[in-house]
């Protein structure tokens, strides 16, 4: 858990101010099977002192989201190619 702890607070220390404040508002999500690890959501909100939630379905939501993101590239188009 430690080193899943360190990960998460450098993430957050290298992550955009916009996106940092949306995270500050909104909170973590898990997703993955990591997010099925038992009292992986208390550690991280007490480590981090953000909001900390597990996804619905934390095995497939990536994949589903990825999914919805292919089914609208069109749309998505101009947000993708700003993150690259």
């Amino acid at each position: 858990m430690g080193t899943i702890i360190d990960a998460v607070k450098m993430a957050l220390e290298h992550t955009a101010p916009e996106l940092a404040a949306d995270i500050v508002d909104k909170g973590i999500v898990l997703t993955g099977g990591g997010a099925l690890l038992a009292n992986v959501d208390y550690v991280l909100r007490h480590a981090t002192g953000l909001p900390v939630t597990i996804a619905e379905d934390p095995l497939s939501c990536v994949a589903l989201g990825t999914g919805r993101v292919l089914e609208q590239m069109k749309k998505m188009q101009n947000i993708l190619s700003t993150m690259y």
